[in-house]
């Protein structure tokens, strides 16, 4: 008798742990449609810095960041192929009548942004007859590429503007967002001297 029921008991037990797992594989699968949905939707009000840092590659960072200027009110915008970009990802006009060229960087923190994207999008302003350049990344710069960026006259923004600009987007605060892009660029003298 008091074997059965322990039995009885084992066997319950096993029964809860399996519906348990059960559902917790099913809420996992929820969380994971939804993020899925997300990223595939890649709409602008709905993604966070942390769907960024999930997106698979830069294309779908570049894909979002076309969205964002859209919903942000810009104008033709144009987004580059792959294959041959000269150096851009984007190209748009701002408020000012201003052509734009961007480059997108999803990078993780522990991994900056060096030299060669703005060497990159330096010169692909030629190409696209832009008057303004800007590197947008989701995470660091060396100091080598901000001296460089400076030296150039090439807006930097860094995972800290990009979290900006995505609070103040869905705070509704529009025109703050793109004050942030369209702010000038930190512009210094050229470092370098003959010696």
């Amino acid at each position: 008798m008091l074997l059965e029921q322990l039995s009885a008991y084992k066997e319950l037990g096993i029964g809860l742990i399996v519906l348990l797992l059960l559902l917790v594989l099913i809420i996992r699968g929820m969380i994971r449609g939804r993020r899925n949905r997300i990223l595939r939707d890649l709409d602008p009000r709905k993604i966070g810095i942390q769907d960024i840092d999930r997106m698979e590659d830069g294309s779908e960072f570049e894909l979002y960041l076309q969205r964002l200027l859209s919903a942000l009110g810009y104008k033709d915008i144009y987004k580059t192929t792959s294959s041959r970009d000269f150096g851009a990802d984007l190209v748009f006009t701002d408020r000012e009548g201003a052509r734009v060229v961007i480059q997108a960087k999803r990078y993780a923190v522990q991994h900056p942004v060096g030299l060669g994207a703005v060497q990159e999008i330096y010169t692909s302003m030629r190409y696209y007859a832009a008057d303004k350049s800007v590197v947008i990344t989701s995470g660091r710069y060396t100091e080598s590429c901000k001296t460089l960026a400076a030296v150039n006259g090439v807006k930097l923004l860094d995972r800290n503007d990009l979290e900006d600009m995505i609070d103040l987007f869905k705070s509704k605060r529009r025109e703050e967002v793109m004050d942030v892009i369209e702010s000038r660029a930190e512009v210094i003298a050229s470092k370098w001297s003959k010696k």
